[in-house]
């Protein structure tokens, strides 16, 4: 007879404490619950399983299990098992400094930018991309593999980002990352290693990525914006400068695209150095009212890391996003890669190649650039219609606009929003801190809300506008 009915019991760490084994057992169980080891709810191993583990009789763990259920501390059920009981928790006293008022509220809307309709994640394709793929996965994908990211991946990013967004992809040059932050990091990393001094920024963006190559020993030299984007033609007087980060197809935040010559300007420049331009991608593949504008990319692969992810066409949990990389820089980024994440998580990169493939992220994305749009068309007539002063820009594309708003008046509105509940987010967050002070502004994430949650979002935003 084998002992088939251990391998049935849940694992519990539990060291009996004193002389008595049932005492001791009981006295460690009970300690486990005061401290909240063991939440209510928490499912006990049975009596045999448990005695088992201990290496004591059944019935030791049967009499301390009844005591302790007569007592109060679990709950025992005919076909449920044993449980841990519910119980009131004891109130905790303040602290000498604790400052009582009204808990904190997350807010009721939110038009913060940075994030896709959460629930509007393909869960069924999703599950069904995973099945066939983790079906089809051979038996190596489950070991340590390429920092690069698995080739069925790279493969399929490579066919999509050609077709989709004119990038010259070949997988060899594609390497998966845990996010953009996380590839901006890998080639900080590589940059410091050639020993660059400075990567120069848009004078608009987030404070983190800045942040992070600052902590890499990177100066981060600001690079004006007017109505045609980035001035790229003030790199040649940047001394010392070896890379520029960029977002040429959709400037966050501002919203225009980078002008044709500016585009070229950049490349010269990158050409006539030796310079890299870091192409952050991250909502390139949402457009309304004109044609997209392809990658820089395609205009010189050797001298651009072009940067992509998942995070707005599908979800930021995923935690996925590539690079394509010239091809002196893909070894030195593997290798970086690997001394920090070796290897992003395979089933995710099985799945997303999968959901690639089969053509369902192409139906996903063409849904859901349907239903941005028609956000994007309803929030500019709700504007016109209830505040027709204000100026509405960056529309042509992204999960996001500029509201322009009258001098001094940016910050009394944020904060009149978030009294109503509706968070909000001031242009001046994205100024460089060494940029010239410049209009008072709303950057509206309008791809955040749920379609249940955007009526009364979009209701919020008029009451407050001035």
């Amino acid at each position: 007879m084998t002992d088939s009915w251990a391998t049935f019991g849940a694992d519990l760490h539990i060291e009996p404490k004193g002389a008595g084994v049932r005492s001791g057992l009981m006295e460690a169980l009970r300690e486990a619950v005061r401290s909240g080891r063991l939440g209510p709810g928490t499912r006990l191993p049975s009596s045999r399983a448990l005695a088992s583990d201990l290496g004591v009789a059944r019935n030791t763990v049967a009499d301390a299990y009844a005591e302790l259920v007569a007592e109060g501390w679990l709950t025992a059920r005919q076909g449920s098992g044993t449980t841990v009981a519910r119980r009131s928790a004891p109130r905790r006293p303040a602290g000498p400094g604790a400052r009582r008022g009204p808990a904190s509220r997350a807010p009721a809307y939110s038009l913060l930018p940075g994030q896709p309709d959460l629930a509007s994640f393909p869960r069924a394709e999703w599950l069904r991309a995973s099945r066939r793929a983790l079906t089809d996965a051979p038996y190596e994908a489950f070991g340590y593999g390429d920092p690069r990211g698995r080739i069925e991946l790279r493969t399929a990013l490579a066919d999509y980002l050609g077709r989709a967004r004119g990038v010259y992809a070949d997988p060899e040059r594609v390497v998966v990352c845990s996010g953009f932050v996380h590839g901006l990091m890998l080639l900080g990393r590589v940059l410091r290693a050639r020993r660059a001094r400075a990567v120069a920024v848009e004078s608009y963006g987030l404070d983190f990525h800045w942040d992070l190559l600052a902590d890499a020993g990177l100066r981060t030299p600001r690079l004006p914006i007017d109505g045609l984007g980035t001035r790229t033609d003030g790199l040649a007087g940047m001394r010392d400068t070896a890379a520029v980060l960029v977002t040429p197809a959709h400037q966050f935040p501002t919203g225009m695209p980078l002008h044709p010559d500016r585009r070229a300007a950049a490349v010269d420049w990158a050409r006539a150095t030796g310079g890299l331009i870091l192409e952050d991608d991250y909502d390139g593949e949402f457009r309304y009212d004109r044609q997209p504008v392809g990658a820089l990319q395609g205009l010189d692969p050797e001298r651009v890391v072009y940067f992509g992810t998942a995070s707005k066409s599908l979800a930021p949990a995923l935690r996925l996003a590539w690079m394509v990389l010239p091809e002196g820089l893909v070894g030195p980024v593997a290798e970086a890669k690997g001394i920090s994440d070796w290897m992003s998580g395979t089933p995710d990169q099985l799945t997303l190649a999968e959901l690639i493939t089969s053509g369902a992220y192409d139906r996903h994305v063409r849904a859901m650039r349907l239903r941005y749009r028609r956000r994007r068309d309803q929030l500019v007539a709700e504007l016109a219609a209830r505040a027709p002063d204000i100026t509405v820009s960056g529309i042509a594309a992204g999960l996001h606009a500029v509201l322009t708003l009258p001098p001094g008046t940016e910050r009394s509105v944020i904060q009149s929003a978030a009294f109503q509940g509706l968070a909000l987010e001031g242009l001046s967050r994205f100024r460089h801190p060494d940029a010239a002070p410049g209009a008072d502004g709303l950057v509206i994430g309008y791809g955040t809300p749920t379609d249940s949650a955007w009526a009364g979002t979009l209701e919020a935003l008029c009451r407050v506008l001035p």
